[in-house]
């Protein structure tokens, strides 16, 4: 993909759930790089007054208190029933999509910009980006660090893997790919050479 000269350079980073994409993206952030992180854009529509929480009240009754959205409980009632999370998805992706739309218009003076993107190949397609960067890792740390958080169980990790690619099938369409089954100081180091090389395209 080549990057068009009227616009920022439209970045996508994703991976799978553990593969360490929340820490890379902060590193392309400690790098001057503008980044729209989609889960925190949702976590404000779902959040305390959270222009969503009313909606998904509606829908989900019980699912919402004074905090917004009560996400555990949530993710209850739509995790296995494609017909809630779809009507979920309808509320959540165009709103995203405005705030998104927003930050392009704030940062349309930078040279590139980061979408952080969880489900980037299975909601969105990388239609919308001009180089994808894949956060991988491999498949025991990518247990280990989900495993650890709080309220994960094996059962519902591998629920969650079922509705994401592969992660070698991610592989496959990546542009660039960053290893976190490393020390973080190398892992930023694979960030600042992909920065250089995304510069040097620009070129």
């Amino acid at each position: 993909m080549t990057a068009r000269i009227d616009k920022p350079l439209m970045i996508g980073l994703t991976g799978s759930i553990g593969m360490g994409k929340s820490t890379v993206a902060q590193m392309f952030a400690d790098e001057g790089v503008p980044v729209f992180d989609a889960d925190a854009a949702v976590h404000v529509l779902q959040g305390p007054d959270g222009a969503l929480v009313a909606e998904i009240e509606a829908l989900f009754p019980g699912t919402t208190g004074a905090n917004g959205v009560d996400r555990q409980k949530l993710g209850a009632a739509v995790l296995g029933n494609a017909e809630a999370l779809k009507q979920l998805e309808g509320l959540i992706h165009p709103a995203v999509g405005a705030m998104r739309m927003e930050f392009l218009h704030q940062h349309a003076g930078a040279p590139m910009i980061l979408f952080d993107i969880p489900l980037l190949f299975e909601k969105t397609g990388a239609g919308g980006v001009d180089q994808v960067i894949v956060v991988s890792a491999s498949e025991a740390d990518q247990r280990d660090r989900v495993l650890r958080r709080s309220g994960m169980t094996a059962e519902k990790f591998e629920k969650i893997k079922s509705l994401q690619m592969p992660d070698d099938e991610k592989r496959k369409r990546a542009d660039f790919i960053i290893n976190t089954s490393q020390p973080l100081e190398k892992t930023r180091q694979q960030v600042r050479n992909t920065i250089e090389k995304l510069k040097a395209s620009l070129a």
